[in-house]
Order: structure tokens, then C-alpha cells, then sequence
């Protein structure tokens, strides 16, 4: 597990790559910006276990499932009243398809972020966990870097940051020069 700003940056990563894969320019960017925040969606458990006896940190919500229908239950939800709003505000029409849809990716792609980042470093100081449960019962630890290490946390916020800008520089660069 790495700590909160590295999953923000694993998020960043996942979210631009997807993002400009399946979008261009502010749909990308809009993309980027819903899914971010729940780069953090699967540490709900740390909360959860103080509220209920038997949850444990890198259990169920750190699975593929979990993030799964996390996203389509948020995912619903923003693709009601928050897409329309910035389709309407930031976004050029028909940029991004299907509201829900592009809700749901975005809230998926940060959630998965979150449960790879785990795997790069969980079994150090905590559990390590099982991604595919219940399909696979095995748990995966890569143990790539320390969760407490500052360089790699920073790094991955500041790369994902930087990486993001990189692509929205290169897509305002392309649209300037499509229209002169």
C-alpha cells in the first residue's frame, strides 16, 4: 500500500492513459478530474472498520469486485448529475458519449489504480491482498518500494501531475495548430 498522495498519483497515471485513450482534449481531462478522486475508493475500509466489528484494511473493498460495482453505484449517480453539468459547462458536445458510461470508467480506472498501487508495496507493513477474490483466493504482493517512502509517493503524484499536463499541453498545442 502506498500512502494517500501516491494514490493519488497511481490514480493520475491510470486515469490520463484511459483518458486520452478513449477521449480527447476536456472530455480526457473531465475524465481525468471525476476519477480521482476515488483513486482513494478502496481505503473506505479504514473507516469502515471503526464502524464495523470484522472488517479488515486490504480486504474485500481492495478487489477488483468490489471496485466493480463501487463504480457502477457511483458511477450512476455522477453520470446523472454531475457529467450533464460539466458537459454542459467544460465539455464539447458529444465528447464523451454516454454519461454513465463515462462515469463508471472513470470511477473504475481510479478504484483499480488503487487496489495496483497496493499490490506494488502491501505485504511490508500490511496485509498484502487478494485483487481477484473471489474468482482467485491468492493474494498478490509485488513489494516493488516501501509505503512509507516520500520519493516514490511524491514521485508517482508529481509524474501523474506532470504526465497529465504533458498530454493537455500536447492536445492544446494540437488543437492551436489544427485552427491556424
Amino acid at each position: 500500500m502506498v500512502d494517500i498522495i501516491g494514490h493519488v498519483g497511481m490514480g493520475l497515471l491510470w486515469l490520463t492513459v484511459a483518458g486520452w485513450l478513449a477521449y480527447e482534449d476536456e472530455a480526457a481531462l473531465g475524465f481525468v478530474a471525476l476519477g480521482a478522486p476515488f483513486s482513494l475508493l478502496p481505503d473506505i475500509d479504514l473507516w469502515l472498520s471503526k464502524a464495523f466489528a470484522g472488517i479488515k484494511h486490504h480486504g474485500v473493498v481492495h478487489t477488483v469486485l468490489f471496485v466493480s460495482v463501487a463504480a457502477i453505484a457511483i458511477g450512476a449517480v455522477l453520470g446523472k448529475w454531475v457529467v450533464p453539468w460539466l458537459r454542459s459547462r467544460y465539455l464539447p458536445a458529444n465528447a464523451i458519449g454516454n454519461d454513465y458510461l463515462y462515469a463508471i470508467g472513470a470511477v473504475w480506472v481510479g478504484g483499480v489504480a488503487h487496489v495496483f498501487a497496493d499490490m506494488l508495496s502491501a505485504p511490508d507493513i500490511a496485509d498484502s491482498i487478494e485483487p481477484l477474490w473471489p474468482l482467485y483466493r491468492q493474494s498478490f504482493g509485488i513489494d516493488v518500494f516501501y509505503y512509507n517512502d516520500p520519493v516514490v509517493n511524491w514521485g508517482l503524484f508529481l509524474g501523474g501531475l506532470a504526465f497529465t499536463a504533458i498530454l493537455w499541453w500536447q492536445a492544446d498545442t494540437d488543437d492551436t495548430a489544427a485552427t491556424a
